[in-house]
């Protein structure tokens, strides 16, 4: 089986090999890396039990770009939070929220990158431009806040030391966002008790 309604099969062989059944090649997991830069769907397979291993395997590409010299992507304090969810009680919310976040972030990015283009125009400087880190820093920051406080509505006790009341000044900036934030975990709350 080649293909499964557009995603292309990847089998793991327990030599650790990977063969793209969609190309009927060996790829590496750079191979697999860029498959995901370019948008392409697919799945990865245990060869000997068919087992969906697609999560480990994702898991993997990510350590191996960690790795790369200079090419981090994650902060030390956001692996340590992130270890510290596993086995409390706010599991289950972690992954849906990192997927919204990662979502609105693709989505502010494009809309960043299509604001530049409409300013600049067609112009060298518009092509070789990138986004600014200080602007992706700053959102990261402030989702970051928004999920610490939306933990804390569940928390009784603070998480990590942190303060439980936020500071003055990012209270009423963020303001609206929380409102924002506690509307969608109550959306969110009302489907798992439809589950």
């Amino acid at each position: 089986m080649a293909k499964n309604d557009g995603t292309v099969i990847i089998k793991k062989y327990a030599n650790r090999r990977l063969y793209n059944t969609g190309t009927s090649t060996y790829v590496t997991l750079d191979d697999l890396a860029q498959m995901v830069k370019r948008g392409e769907d697919f799945n990865v397979q245990d060869a000997k039990t068919g087992d969906d291993i697609t999560h480990s395997v994702l898991t993997q590409i990510i350590f191996e770009q960690e790795s790369k010299n200079g090419n981090t992507l994650l902060p030390v304090s956001f692996l340590r939070q992130l270890i510290s969810y596993y086995g409390d009680q706010m599991q289950s919310f972690v992954p849906t929220y990192l997927e919204q976040s990662m979502m609105a972030f693709s989505e502010q990015q494009a809309q960043i990158r299509e604001h530049l283009s409409k300013s600049l125009g067609d112009t060298p400087l518009a092509k070789n431009l990138q986004i600014p880190m200080q602007l992706m820093e700053e959102q990261i920051r402030r989702n970051t806040e928004l999920f610490r406080q939306a933990l804390e509505v569940f928390t009784p006790f603070p998480l990590n030391g942190a303060k439980t009341e936020p500071k003055e000044t990012s209270r009423k900036a963020d303001a609206k966002d929380v409102e924002d934030l506690k509307e969608q975990l109550r959306a969110l709350q009302a489907k798992i008790e439809n589950m």
